[in-house]
């Protein structure tokens, strides 16, 4: 191990951020990048000496051995998480399309409306219920609506999720607008008083398979389509009863540039209580914003 495989990996023990499968998959990932690194003839001291250079090289070296447009992505997610942590937020672009990383079409049809919006009463456990009800509602990934604990992120008009919950590690908060959801909150807090969905007599992967394996008897076969079916309602509720594309809505191509940039606003803010934080990734939620391949 080099100086600065040594030093990444002392960084990533001191720095717990995300799930524990998270956290070994960024290891594993930095690891890596120190051994790129050093094929390419760097010799990088310690993590506090990366610089715009290598991760041009880096990027060039992806995209040469024709790596997916997401794969490079997510390892560009591990380099912006190393630049962070030593203090260097701005050294790579947020916009991946900034480094001539590709943007890939993500949209690949509407999931919103694929389940059916009581299928969750064919579940026959009360918690795991609860989860997929959590989903819908606030939009939730499964993990994050599993180790839920409505009685810290409960902050009345809003929701906030602790970081280890979340993909990424991200904190972030989510609005409570309506009675349903409220109401849905009290019920959490009546079934699980100050704990998570997950019983204390099982773990976090053994309660998701049982999860799984219960949603699918239901008919639920996907319920990432359940953060389809909350981006779309938010995009209709913040943009003041405008369709996403995807439910027939309009694209950008024949919107005013003002009705654009409202639109884009409205993106951006569905994206951010989603936990992702970029345009781009509306796509695959909401429908593309133009109709056609350009972009403008």
């Amino acid at each position: 191990m080099d100086a600065l495989a040594f030093s990444l990996k002392t960084m990533c023990q001191h720095n717990a951020d995300g799930s524990r499968m998270t956290q070994a998959q960024r290891a594993r990932g930095l690891g890596l990048l120190a051994e790129e690194l050093r094929r390419y003839g760097f010799r990088l001291p310690d993590a506090q000496s990366l610089k715009p250079k290598h991760v041009n090289r880096l990027v060039r070296e992806w995209q040469a051995a024709g790596l997916e447009p997401g794969t490079i992505k997510n390892r560009l997610a591990w380099l912006r998480w190393w630049a962070m942590k030593v203090n260097k937020p701005g050294l790579i672009p947020r916009e991946s399309a900034d480094l001539g990383v590709a943007t890939k079409t993500t949209f690949k049809g509407d999931r919103a409306n694929v389940i059916a919006l009581d299928a969750w009463k064919a579940v026959p456990d009360p918690r795991m219920q609860l989860a997929i009800r959590l989903q819908r509602a606030f939009g939730l990934r499964v993990e994050e609506s599993c180790k839920f604990i409505v009685s810290e992120a409960d902050k009345g008009g809003f929701l906030a999720l602790r970081p280890s919950w979340t993909k990424g590690g991200r904190f972030r908060t989510i609005p409570v607008v309506t009675a349903s959801q409220r109401a849905l909150l009290e019920e959490v807090r009546r079934v699980c008083g100050e704990g998570s969905l997950i019983p204390d007599h099982l773990d976090f992967i053994q309660f998701r398979k049982r999860l799984d394996h219960a949603s699918l008897k239901a008919g639920i076969a996907n319920k990432h389509s359940l953060r389809h079916w909350y981006a779309q309602w938010r995009y209709r509720t913040l943009s003041g009863g405008v369709l996403a594309p995807a439910a027939g809505g309009p694209c950008h191509d024949g919107l005013s540039a003002a009705e654009r940039d409202r639109l884009d606003a409205v993106r951006m803010a569905v994206s951010a209580e989603l936990g992702h934080g970029r345009l781009d990734v509306t796509d695959a939620y909401l429908g593309g914003r133009w109709a056609g391949k350009a972009k403008r």
